[in-house]
């Protein structure tokens, strides 16, 4: 039977102890690398839809889409990532408008329910409320997947995870303006205008603010 020096047992421990660290450093390496690349999209979409000129936004958004989808496809199972896929591309297919941008609404959807699965608080809610955008705005069937009552469980969701959020409060007081409870949207839509701006997403909730402002004008 052989028998191991405590040497030998001492340097296998060390080498197994080294592996280790490396394993972690790369891990956190790359998480560092996603992260950072979203931080820089997000920075860019938040320009895009806030500040650029109307005429210039389609062409950005599509590169962006472009961008997003590969490192989407080099982090298929980061949620974060997943949940700016979709909002790019949901940003991306609304600016497209007509038939066309239904291939792209539809991506946008399988991103941000793959998202769900992998973090059913999808990022603070965002994945929701962007969904229930998508599902309110896309037409029904048979032409596409658009459906009000997924629409209002979507919007449900978001506010349970975010109650006081511009952006979740805006898009359903617009949700409950087209179904006709214009009560329910002007409460939703006071919500989005007092509601706090969030750190990460400064311009666009601001802008948001300023268009429950606008729709409170016409309820």
């Amino acid at each position: 039977m052989r028998t191991l020096s405590i040497s030998t047992i001492s340097l296998s421990r060390s080498i197994i102890a080294v592996a280790i660290s490396c394993t972690l450093a790369f891990s956190s390496i790359t998480a560092t690398a996603y992260e950072g690349e979203i931080f820089a999209l997000k920075n860019r979409w938040e320009n895009t839809v806030t500040n650029m000129p109307a005429n210039e936004r389609e062409s950005t958004l599509k590169a962006l889409a472009g961008e997003v989808e590969r490192l989407a496809e080099q982090n298929s199972n980061e949620a974060d990532v997943l949940v700016w896929q979709g909002i790019i591309l949901a940003s991306y297919a609304r600016e497209r408008g007509g038939l066309g941008a239904l291939g792209t609404a539809g991506d946008a959807r399988d991103a941000l329910e793959k998202a769900i699965e992998l973090d059913p608080q999808g990022l603070n809610g965002s994945a929701y409320v962007t969904l229930g955008a998508l599902y309110d705005r896309a037409p029904g069937r048979p032409i596409g997947f658009g459906n009000s009552d997924t629409a209002e469980r979507m919007f449900q969701r978001a506010l349970e995870i975010r109650p006081d959020g511009i952006d979740v409060n805006y898009y359903y007081a617009a949700f409950l303006k087209e179904e006709g409870n214009e009560e329910a949207a002007r409460e939703h839509a006071q919500r989005a205008v007092n509601g706090t701006a969030r750190e990460s997403r400064q311009l666009s909730d601001e802008a948001l603010r300023q268009d429950a402002k606008a729709l409170l004008n016409q309820l």
